[in-house]
């Protein structure tokens, strides 16, 4: 395991990144818990390789998520409801990751969802250069459905403790009362994270781990991937 600055991890993801080769553009999931950090790293990664001239597609799984009415079938508090029924997976490979793998025609669109409307959202197809870069974050990455649809696999591990200090900290001067944010990750959040872990195993399956509970001085594990022994 490596220690090292905020700038270093990033540096050297970067460098990972850049060692890999395919054939079509390159899908690098950012996988972890909520409020692990997983869209603040994935921005500052884009950054880093936008500045470096690749071309970078950034896109979330919240941009996936099904209507509310489906979304919360179970309840709003179930954790079942959060892992098996939150998100559209099958929309996720059909417009963006399958046209970016192995014999796409690079056609995709990075939504289809818009959450102010809770409706379907379907945005005009963009073509990616052969080189792009995506990088997507969100929960439940690694999962069966979607494991072989990455070209490289990044988990953001953080504490669940940790996390529900975080939500906290993000929900001061929000609508939501600290009590509706507490429930949320006890009842939902953390419960449907352990469910994945059970089910997927999802840091068996990463290339890198992200330590991320100390934001300026993360940790990070290399497991062996044939493009990023040298990370």
């Amino acid at each position: 395991m490596d220690h090292g600055t905020r700038g270093e991890l990033i540096g050297r993801l970067a460098e990972a990144i850049t060692s890999v080769t395919t054939g079509h553009p390159l899908r690098v999931a950012i996988d972890g818990p909520p409020a692990a950090g997983k869209t603040t790293l994935a921005d500052e990664l884009a950054a880093v390789l936008r500045a470096q001239g690749r071309d970078v597609i950034r896109a979330t799984i919240d941009d996936f998520l099904v209507p509310r009415a489906r979304r919360y079938r179970r309840g709003r508090y179930s954790a079942e409801g959060c892992y098996f029924d939150a998100h559209d997976h099958a929309a996720l490979c059909r417009v963006l990751l399958d046209p970016l793998g192995p014999g796409g025609d690079r056609r995709f669109r990075h939504t289809v969802y818009d959450a102010d409307t809770d409706t379907p959202s379907s945005p005009p197809a963009t073509t990616a250069s052969a080189d792009a870069v995506l990088l997507f974050d969100g929960v439940f990455l690694l999962r069966p459905e979607l494991i072989d649809r990455w070209d490289l696999r990044v988990f953001v591990s953080v504490p669940f403790e940790q996390t529900v200090d975080r939500a906290r900290e993000r929900g001061k001067g929000s609508t939501g009362s600290t009590a509706d944010i507490e429930r949320s990750w006890r009842n939902r959040y953390i419960p449907s994270q352990q469910l994945y872990f059970a089910a997927a195993r999802p840091t068996d399956h990463a290339d890198v781990i992200v330590y991320n509970d100390q934001l300026q001085r993360p940790a990070w594990e290399v497991r062996p991937h044939p493009s990023i022994h040298g990370m």
